[in-house]
């Protein structure tokens, strides 16, 4: 059997334990033992920045914001889609989670952060839409395993009301939250449409052919 490596630890300001381990070349982090994310399964991830970026490929200037770093691949899809001269905000909680992805022997996103039209903020992304009112074109948040899902406290502010509205509150005019869930949350998607939004629900496989199915909800406000 090969070893299961645990490279290093953070915790949350609410105290929850995060590990980053690596086992047979992939890595992975869990929360209080319990997976996150992996290098192994992130079709899903791919297709969050895939989803929100299409619509910008060819907008000067474009800006916008992913909520949580993870292992990275938000960030890498989103610079496949972007122009040269767009800006892409990363806002990270940990900041261990910045220093795993900066190393480069993990082969992560160091190279990726180090793109010119990358900004990474060691904030929780709240403070950072807060300061940001009408301030990016597409806005992905990735920060937990959805709002049924939640395994990090700090995070539900983000999905009860005040803080949809804080996010509606972050767009630019014609442009759309994606949101990231570990599975279909019909009540969440009914909220977002309370809040004035339009919802459209796209269920993605972790992985190309195999492994559990995750949602992303596309969320626009009502024109």
């Amino acid at each position: 059997m090969k070893p299961h490596e645990r490279l290093g630890e953070a915790r949350t300001p609410n105290g929850t334990l995060i590990t980053l381990h690596r086992h047979d070349g992939a890595y992975l982090i869990r929360a209080d033992g319990v997976e996150l994310m992996s290098t192994r399964r992130h079709l899903s991830e791919d297709r969050l920045a895939e989803v929100a970026c299409a619509p910008l490929r060819d907008v000067p200037r474009a800006r916008v914001l992913i909520g949580g770093l993870g292992l990275g691949f938000t960030l890498r899809a989103a610079l496949r889609d972007l122009r040269d001269d767009a800006e892409i905000v990363v806002a990270e909680l940990l900041a261990e989670v910045i220093a795993w992805n900066r190393e480069p022997a993990y082969g992560l996103s160091d190279e990726a952060m180090r793109d010119p039209r990358v900004r990474v903020v060691h904030d929780d992304v709240t403070n950072v839409l807060r300061t940001n009112a009408g301030g990016f074109d597409a806005i992905m948040l990735d920060t937990d395993n959805g709002p049924d899902g939640m395994l990090l406290s700090e995070n539900a502010p983000l999905y009860a009301k005040r803080g949809v509205a804080l996010t509606v509150a972050a767009l630019r005019s014609g442009g759309s939250i994606v949101y990231w869930s570990v599975g279909d949350d019909p009540k969440f998607a009914g909220a977002l449409r309370g809040a004035g939004l339009t919802v459209k629900a796209l269920p993605v496989r972790a992985h190309d052919t195999t492994g559990p199915m995750h949602t992303l909800y596309v969320a626009t406000p009502r024109r």
